[in-house]
C-alpha cells in the first residue's frame, strides 16, 4: 500500500487555509479513486458528521490565491465549475467512512500520517526555533559571531524554495 502513493505525494497536496492543513476536494478524490462530485454527494448526504470544522468550501478569493496550485477552467470549456472543498484531517477520515470503500479507507490511513508527520515536524521546527531564541538570550548582544552562526541555523531551518514550474506543451531540444 504504501509503495503505490509515497507519503512525499500526498505532502505536497496538504495546504494551510483559515489556520487549518487541509486537503482539497479533488486530490482528497484522486487518492480515495472516486470523482470528486461523488465525494461531495456523500458529504451532502452525510452533513451531520462533516462539521465545519472537519471540511468547509473555498471562496472565490481564496480560489484566485491557490489558482497556481489547482487546476480551474473557465465555464463551458471542461473541468471545475464549482468552488471546491477542504478537507482537514478529521473530515478525510470522514470521507474515507462515508465513501465506504476498501481504497478509501486503505487511503486514509497514508492521509492521516501525512497529516501527523507534518504535524510533528511543526513542533520540533517550533521547539528548535525556541531553543535558539533562548541561547540568543544567555549569549547577549557581544558576540557577533554567535549571532552570525544563529542566522545560519535559522536560514537551514527554512523550507527549501519550490521547485521551477515544468513547461506545458512541446519543448523542443535544444543543441
Amino acid at each position: 500500500m504504501n509503495d503505490l502513493i509515497p507519503v512525499e505525494r500526498i505532502e505536497n497536496k496538504i495546504l494551510l487555509l483559515r489556520g487549518h492543513k487541509v486537503i482539497l476536494s479533488n486530490d482528497l478524490a484522486e487518492l480515495y479513486n472516486v470523482l470528486p462530485k461523488r465525494l461531495i454527494e456523500q458529504v451532502k448526504r452525510n452533513l451531520e458528521k462533516f462539521p465545519d470544522d472537519f471540511v468547509f468550501q473555498l471562496t472565490k478569493q481564496e480560489v484566485m490565491a491557490l489558482k497556481s496550485q489547482i487546476a480551474t477552467s473557465k465555464k463551458g470549456r471542461g473541468g471545475v465549475r464549482k468552488l471546491p472543498y477542504a478537507f482537514t484531517e478529521h473530515g478525510a477520515i470522514m470521507a474515507a467512512n462515508v465513501l465506504n470503500s476498501k481504497k478509501a479507507c486503505e487511503m486514509s490511513i497514508l492521509v492521516v500520517r501525512t497529516f501527523v508527520k507534518i504535524r510533528k515536524t511543526s513542533f520540533e521546527i517550533k521547539e528548535i526555533s525556541d531553543r535558539i531564541k533562548e541561547l540568543e538570550n544567555k549569549v547577549g548582544e557581544t558576540d557577533s559571531e554567535v549571532k552570525y552562526l544563529f542566522e545560519a541555523i535559522r536560514q537551514l531551518m527554512a523550507p527549501p524554495p519550490l521547485p521551477p514550474k515544468r513547461k506545458i506543451g512541446f519543448q523542443p531540444d535544444s543543441l
